[in-house]
């Protein structure tokens, strides 16, 4: 898949262009293809030679430019979207996300979620894809739409803004994984710094039965934590007693805002490689859950400087 390159890398093929080195022998260098440096070179270059500044101007102007313009669902477009659903399993929202970060397309993924549905009318199968296993898509109306649900919730908009730098550890974001037949659950949490997560069985998802998991699971690490963004599921209706027992401040996403949680989201995809969609969690233990959580804590991760989510929370608390 082809990625945009940055400044730096462009500071790069500018310093080996003055140094008279091949495009090949570029390529090598940045871990990209051949075809990348060369379309950089033509696409951003300029009569007198390529500049990195200047190149970098233009990338970042067509990007802006593209990404102003309406976009129509062509042939090419509806292939790509279709097959980041189909192959990649992104959601909707990841693939609007997507394109339009990286200036190829204008498409809401509302927009999206109506191509699937006029896909399932005519019989098709890319409904199938979606992680709500083809049930229709809300519309962001109504009186289940977030704060009717959850009581005296206070908003994202409200979160301080040192939570979004992610510059210290303390500030998690938190769900529930559901089992089979929407028995027995995981509650997730997850540390935005340092990628650290904290997961508990639950035996049903009952409001009453989340607060004294939230007290057994991040009970002890309670002294670092600040905050907590949930997403908007009845479940966390008592977070008032979550709040008061670990001494922090919770917070929910806009309904509909997956992203405003990303890293619990990607989290819980980690965690559905070992218990796939379909799961009997009635039958699961602590210990197997626990031994999940002990494996995503100790895998080095390349943002963290491949260091360990363990390793990087133990060390700033």
């Amino acid at each position: 898949m082809y990625h945009h390159l940055t400044r730096d890398q462009r500071c790069q093929i500018y310093a080996f262009k003055e140094s008279k080195k091949s495009q090949a022998y570029i390529a090598r260098e940045l871990g990209v293809s051949p075809a990348t440096i060369s379309r950089e070179l033509k696409r951003n270059g300029n009569r007198t030679g390529y500049i990195f500044d200047s190149a970098d101007r233009k990338a970042r102007d067509r990007r802006s430019d593209a990404s102003r313009r309406p976009t129509k669902m062509t042939p090419q477009l509806i292939e790509k979207i279709e097959r980041y659903l189909i192959e990649n399993q992104w959601s909707p929202e990841q693939i609007s996300g997507f394109l339009k970060r990286n200036g190829e397309a204008n498409v809401s993924h509302e927009r999206i979620y109506q191509h699937v549905w006029e896909d399932k009318k005519k019989k098709g199968n890319l409904h199938k894809h979606l992680r709500h296993s083809g049930r229709k898509y809300c519309a962001r109306k109504g009186k289940t739409a977030g704060r009717g649900v959850i009581p005296n919730r206070t908003d994202i908009s409200e979160r301080p803004a040192i939570v979004e730098t992610k510059s210290r550890i303390g500030d998690f974001e938190g769900d529930t994984i559901i089992g089979a037949n929407h028995k027995g659950a995981i509650l997730s949490h997850v540390d935005r710094m340092s990628k650290f997560t904290k997961l508990i069985l639950l035996p049903s998802k009952e409001s009453a039965i989340v607060v004294e998991a939230c007290k057994e699971a991040l009970g002890p690490i309670a002294e670092f934590m600040h905050t907590i963004t949930y997403d908007n599921g009845k479940e966390f209706s008592q977070h008032a007693d979550i709040a008061e027992l670990l001494d922090v401040q919770c917070f929910f996403a806009k309904p509909y805002h997956s992203w405003e949680r990303g890293l619990n989201e990607h989290t819980n995809g980690l965690v559905r490689q070992y218990f796939p969609k379909g799961t009997d969690f009635t039958i699961l233990t602590q210990a197997e859950v626990q031994a999940v959580e002990d494996k995503l804590n100790s895998r080095p991760r390349k943002i963290l400087g491949y260091r360990t989510p363990r390793e990087v929370f133990l060390e700033s608390g």
